[in-house]
């Protein structure tokens, strides 16, 4: 990868400053990133819909910007997330012609906070993969090795901000679709609380998992977009009416924090240099931050990946029966009621997101019911009660990411259950 530009090297709360205190045009910084999205674009395949032209149009007849957050900044969002004017494809052939006429809570968030938006980034279809590789739009690849994958869902989201095409995003979460993505490009990425952010006018996959988060630079650009998104709002039912206080740490050190170990997650499925890594960071925590490190016990996690897909998949069955070739998204052309269903449906959806329709109806079918899904809602409760029980010794939990470093393209496609793995 070439040299990133200077004006891009500047995280998004630096770049929000810089336009507030006007040493910074708005506009100029439109055209560097529209002429470093023809350098990388090429090469890493991070966005399915880019309009430059729309931004400076925005900015042009814009309101001031001063006193706004954001101030100008521009934007991009994963392509699950609602921004109106743009398309939502979710990386599916099932949607590729679909345009929402509204803007998602988020979006509508940021943009009155002063964010502009120029584009849509890639993801794996319906946020179901870890590896960016299941797009309708082809793979995204990782900035750092291009022969490498820059993690699933939120790939292009991770790919997009650790290249600097995007100062910063949105991404969404399900079982690791912001951490892992933003692990395997060197960013940073959080997937908030359950009902911190709504979730309205996201595109769902699983409604009792999916969250929506920030991906930047920094742990301080992270806390500036949760800031903004977060919060109490009336169209979605799952959102919590609790205050958002300043997310970002008092500047004293603590001396008393407790860090836990989870002794499952340090199987020997877990890379070596990934181990070191965190025996670094222990080491300095206890010598720097006078903190105490202790290994604590989760003990259902050996039933963690099964519970999930058996939970995922359900969901996913129930929420994608909607794309029926009828209301919205791809229609097959074909005869009577029902080949267009069933080819609308072949045709619109990629081989993943089939395999877990299956699935997931599989589980919610008569006489399985309750051998799988009902026994997995009881198991998520357990491994519920696991973790209230660390938190009840420890204050925060140290663990990987992901059990490995970035793999290759292609490594993992036809194997289903290794690329489950890095959920």
């Amino acid at each position: 990868m070439t040299a990133v530009p200077e004006l891009l090297k500047s995280g998004l709360r630096a770049s929000a400053d810089a336009i507030s205190s006007g040493a910074l045009n708005p506009l100029e910084l439109v055209d560097v990133l529209a002429q470093w999205h023809e350098t990388v674009q090429p090469a890493l395949n991070t966005w399915i819909t880019v309009d430059f032209d729309r931004a400076r149009d925005t900015l042009k007849r814009g309101e001031p910007l001063g006193e706004k957050p954001l101030a100008g900044v521009p934007l991009g969002l994963k392509d699950n997330l609602h921004v109106d004017g743009f398309p939502t494809t979710c990386a599916s052939r099932m949607l590729a012609t679909y345009r929402p006429p509204f803007d998602a809570t988020v979006t509508a968030r940021l943009r009155n906070a002063g964010a502009v938006f120029y584009g849509k980034l890639n993801m794996d279809e319906f946020a179901m993969g870890s590896s960016n590789e299941t797009s309708w739009f082809g793979p995204v690849r990782n900035p750092w090795d291009t022969a490498r994958v820059p993690g699933g869902s939120s790939g292009g989201s991770a790919a997009a901000v650790a290249s600097r095409s995007v100062i910063a995003t949105l991404g969404s979460d399900t079982g690791g679709s912001i951490r892992q993505p933003a692990a395997l490009c060197g960013i940073t990425g959080l997937k908030p609380t359950y009902g911190r952010v709504s979730r309205w006018g996201l595109v769902a996959f699983s409604s009792s998992l999916d969250q929506i988060g920030p991906m930047a630079t920094s742990a301080e650009d992270c806390e500036l977009l949760l800031s903004i998104i977060a919060g109490k709002d009336p169209r979605d039912a799952t959102s919590v009416d609790h205050p958002v206080p300043p997310f970002r740490p008092q500047p004293d050190r603590p001396s008393d924090l407790r860090i836990g170990i989870p002794q499952e997650y340090m199987s020997d499925a877990v890379a070596p240099s990934i181990r070191a890594r965190l025996d670094a960071f222990r080491d300095w925590a206890e010598r720097e931050l006078g903190a105490t490190v202790t290994s604590v016990s989760l003990p259902h996690t050996p039933y963690a990946i099964a519970t999930y897909y058996v939970l995922t998949s359900a969901e996913a069955s129930s929420n994608l029966a909607r794309y029926d070739g009828i209301r919205y998204g791809h229609r097959a052309d074909a005869g009577d009621l029902a080949s267009v269903y069933t080819q609308s449906r072949s045709e619109g959806f990629g081989a993943e997101v089939k395999r877990r329709i299956m699935l997931g109806t599989f589980t919610l079918s008569s006489g399985y019911y309750d051998a799988y899904y009902a026994r997995a809602q009881r198991i998520r409760t357990l491994m519920r009660q696991d973790m209230e029980r660390a938190f009840g010794d420890v204050d925060v939990l140290l663990t990987p990411t992901t059990p490995s470093t970035a793999f290759a393209l292609g490594e993992k496609l036809d194997d289903p259950l290794q690329m489950y793995l890095n959920d």
